[in-house]
């Protein structure tokens, strides 16, 4: 098991801006729960000065631009545990996890070979989720994930990526990827007003429903199956890039939402009986 599982080690950040946004600490809502995330499906590397190849883009250690390691610290700081998962998932795998992350599959541009979801790998995820499991399901833009074998998955829930590319941005024209949130929306409780650009759109048929529009457009979706929750959007937007205060102009709440984002999934999570 610890060579499909390994513990992240990146060390928790302040996060000050975020919680000035909040006014408060957050709370331990994760307490004994696991956020997996894949690195088999998306698993991408690139060469740093020395020629040594590095897994980045999407992953809880790549603290630059392209990851997750932000979002990776609220998760811990609100008492989660994060991990990775490097190969296939499995029925033993996938039995630890509370949460299952699956982001931007490889395309065969990305990756020399590109590990497809199969259908194997849809059954394990399927009944993973039946049990009670919570999976997220993050697209991108047209050409920038690979969409037949990721959408097979989505599928079974009622979700298809569309393959678009929706609020397209040019340069710094930060309001071309605006979305203004609802008032009382069930997840982006903090938020107000939050920056997507590039994504696909979704289709949805039951058991999923849209989760938030954008002019008759599905951006994210939501589907109860059997005792789990899936969660779809439309591109990994919550990366370090548009979420660490530096580049978006204060009114684009992304670091709030991420918080909320991931408060959310943690919530989906069933309770475990006594």
């Amino acid at each position: 098991m610890n060579k499909i599982l390994r513990n992240s080690l990146i060390p928790v950040l302040a996060l000050t801006c975020i919680g000035n946004a909040q006014g408060q600490q957050t709370s331990a809502i994760g307490q004994g729960k696991i956020v997996l995330l894949d690195y088999y499906f998306n698993n991408e590397y690139k060469k740093d000065a020395s020629g040594t190849l590095h897994r980045f883009h999407y992953t809880w250690e790549d603290k630059a631009n392209s990851g997750f390691s932000i979002w990776g610290d609220i998760f811990r700081q609100a008492g989660a545990e994060t991990k990775s998962l490097e190969s296939a998932p499995t029925a033993a795998s996938l039995a630890q996890a509370s949460i299952y992350i699956i982001v931007d599959p490889d395309t065969d541009k990305e990756t020399a070979k590109p590990n497809y979801i199969q259908p194997n790998d849809i059954k394990v995820i399927t009944d993973w989720v039946k049990a009670g499991g919570v999976l997220l399901l993050m697209g991108n833009d047209s050409g920038n994930a690979e969409f037949a074998h990721f959408n097979q998955l989505a599928s079974k829930f009622g979700i298809r990526f569309k393959e678009d590319r929706y609020n397209l941005v040019f340069n710094n024209q930060f309001e071309q990827g605006a979305f203004k949130v609802p008032a009382n929306h069930p997840m982006l409780t903090t938020s107000k007003k939050i920056f997507i650009k590039e994504l696909s759109t979704l289709a949805v048929s039951k058991p999923a429903r849209p989760f938030f529009t954008d002019k008759g457009n599905v951006i994210m979706a939501v589907a109860k199956y059997g005792k789990g929750t899936v969660l779809a959007i439309g591109d990994p937007w919550v990366y370090n890039e548009y979420i660490d205060g530096k580049k978006l102009p204060a009114e684009y709440e992304n670091p709030q939402a991420a918080s909320d984002l991931a408060k959310w999934l943690l919530k989906q999570v069933p309770a475990r009986k006594k």
